[in-house]
């Protein structure tokens, strides 16, 4: 299983912290804090779980795992040319580092721009006719100037060939992983490598065998619900006529109307006389 990525370590460390964390775990049955170990999550469980949390755990060593790193890079740092002619890099800013800068860099430059412009211009008079009385002077300073950029050049070849040998002798190699360090990078590193297990992943695995809601697995994604759940109130009831209780309806009648000869006795009418 590989260790995700950890944005606080570098790739290089990556591997000792899974060495680490892996010689935690296996000598857990000598430490009487890591005996839950097999009960409720295995050491499988919690190696997952110790590397899905690798920023949180190294974050618990991160002062010494800075001094470590700082240090490594330091001893790793090749002794560069400009050092080992001028002094450390303290002494750039004396006045005598600011001249052997100029007599290093600049001066070839800036003889050699000299003599090309002096033997060009010189070249050009001396072809007119007559040609004018300074041209042989301008020539004369051209080849001096030439002569000065060829010593130039000279001389910054030997400082680099001495320059080169120096650091050959003095620079710290990297080191491989596993390989032999220098004292000082050898105990920052344990320091980083102490902190990291003390306070970091005994820590982490303590404190999962103790809570029982520890899930081995990565974390479940949120539910999505499909609709909104549902508030603590309600607005009003509306119903429509048909739908709300039933009301009694007012008793409306139309009038009696009944034919003459249908009516009540009251209403009958008188019998016609007969003729004699």
């Amino acid at each position: 299983m590989h260790m995700k990525s950890a944005p606080h370590l570098l790739t290089e460390d990556r591997a000792e912290y899974e060495r680490i964390l892996d010689e935690a775990l296996r000598t857990a049955h000598d430490r009487p804090d890591l005996a839950g170990i097999g009960q409720r999550l295995n050491t499988e469980q919690l190696r997952t779980m110790a590397l899905n949390a690798t920023a949180l755990i190294a974050a618990a060593a991160a002062a010494e795992y800075d001094h470590f790193v700082t240090v490594r890079a330091d001893a790793r740092r090749p002794v560069g040319v400009i050092d080992s002619v001028l002094g450390p890099p303290d002494e750039v800013g004396g006045p005598g580092a600011g001249a052997g800068v100029v007599v290093t860099v600049l001066a070839p430059v800036l003889a050699g721009t000299a003599a090309v412009i002096f033997l060009l211009v010189g070249y050009v008079l001396k072809a007119l006719d007559p040609p004018p009385a300074f041209a042989d002077s301008l020539l004369a300073a051209g080849w001096f100037f030439g002569a000065v950029t060829a010593a130039s050049i000279l001389a910054a070849a030997i400082g680099l060939l001495i320059a080169a040998r120096r650091n050959s002798a003095t620079q710290v190699p990297a080191q491989e992983p596993g390989g032999d360090l220098p004292d000082e990078v050898a105990r920052a590193r344990e320091a980083w490598r102490h902190a990291l297990l003390e306070r970091g992943i005994l820590p982490f695995l303590r404190e999962a065998l103790a809570d029982p809601e520890a899930d081995p697995h990565p974390a479940a994604p949120p539910r999505h619900f499909g609709r909104l759940p549902k508030v603590g109130y309600s607005g009003p009831e509306f119903s429509s006529p048909s739908e709300g209780e039933a009301r009694p309806r007012p008793a409306f009648t139309s009038p009696d109307f009944t034919s003459p000869d249908f009516g009540g006795p009251e209403h009958r009418p008188d019998p016609e006389p007969q003729p004699d």
